[in-house]
């Protein structure tokens, strides 16, 4: 019997969302064994005073497999 557990992480890039994603995932994989995948639950941008994007932002809920 296998056993999931999810968790919250927020994560952010200069670059895109993807890259965001990426760097969460690379981070959480440091301390946690198994990761099988991730659902994004939000995006957000930062934006400076004419409205250029300069941070993405995601919330992904990150599922992994317990020994």
């Amino acid at each position: 019997m296998a056993v999931a557990k999810v968790i919250e992480i927020y994560s952010s890039s200069d670059k895109s969302v993807e890259d965001a994603v990426r760097q969460g995932l690379k981070k959480a994989s440091e301390s946690i064994k198994n990761i099988r995948g991730a659902w994004i639950k939000e995006t957000k941008v930062q934006v400076d005073g004419d409205g250029n994007i300069t941070e993405w932002r995601v919330d992904m809920k990150v599922t992994f497999v317990v020994d």
